[in-house]
């Protein structure tokens, strides 16, 4: 993922875990108005315009918002995968802020910093993120704790 896109991830990914959790609660739930019709209605022939089958409707609704719940998923495990790379206490801070749907400006109130200085934050959050790659590389280039004699 390039800068622009980690940095639209942090900026969401409050209301896509919302979102996320929203959504598995509707998929669970049966949807009324998918139910056959009674009767005579249920007796008449239907046109063949292929909108006639509600269920096979919903059906496809369902599943192209199931892709879409998949990708929500995968931007914000993106972001989990990475928040232990974040070691700067300020850092963490702002990318915690962040994470809760804090904006900049109320990040930059809440730490009394100037919005720019916010920014600079983020963007060395996303940058960490970047380094990181998304194979894991990133533990290449965090220093060691080893003490030299």
């Amino acid at each position: 993922m390039n800068k622009k896109e980690i940095a639209k991830i942090l900026r969401d990914y409050h209301w896509m875990i919302n979102e996320i959790a929203r959504q598995r609660r509707m998929m669970n739930e049966v949807n009324q108005s998918i139910t056959g019709q009674y009767g005579i209605e249920g007796s008449l022939p239907h046109g063949k315009n292929g909108k006639s089958d509600p269920v096979a409707q919903e059906a496809i609704r369902r599943e192209k918002k199931s892709k879409w719940i998949e990708k929500l998923e995968r931007q914000v495990l993106y972001v989990q995968e990475r928040i232990y790379i974040i070691t700067n206490e300020r850092e963490k801070a702002v990318l915690e802020c962040l994470l809760d749907g804090m904006s900049i400006r109320a990040i930059a109130r809440h730490m009394g910093f100037s919005d720019s200085h916010i920014y600079e934050i983020r963007d060395r959050i996303v940058g960490h993120f970047v380094d990181f790659g998304d194979n894991g590389d990133f533990a290449d280039k965090l220093p060691s704790n080893k003490s030299v004699c």
